[in-house]
């Protein structure tokens, strides 16, 4: 990462990497990037996401427990939820099942960024 980068940025670096069929969590994202705290600087990064990089996957980001809680910004309720769907979840009551088997830590699988 370039220290010139903004915090966005870096986000979007690492949402980008989280393979198809795996989430991860705001708080992960931000611990990686070394902002602990700032898991809400995350989800606000993933909701600019939608107009200024449609190639990240922030469908791919939910909250700590697996709850869509980012699913209001996707142009529907149900867009986030049909779109993790088409990559094998399911998902109840708006919360991803075996979520802990699903998720994807960027600290233990991003050796350079």
């Amino acid at each position: 990462m370039k220290s010139s980068e903004s915090f966005f940025e870096k986000v979007y670096e690492v949402v980008a990497l989280i393979p198809f069929g795996r989430v991860t969590s705001y708080g992960a994202v931000a611990a990686f990037l070394g902002s602990k705290g700032s898991s809400r600087m995350v989800g606000w990064a993933m909701n600019q996401s939608h107009s200024t990089h449609k190639a990240v996957p922030a469908h791919r980001v939910v909250n700590r427990k697996g709850l869509l809680t980012g699913k209001a910004h996707f142009g529907g309720h149900e867009v986030m939820k049909q779109l993790l769907e088409n990559e094998g979840f399911i998902i109840e009551n708006d919360q991803i099942v075996n979520f802990k088997e699903r998720f994807w830590d960027p600290s233990e699988e991003i050796t350079d960024i």
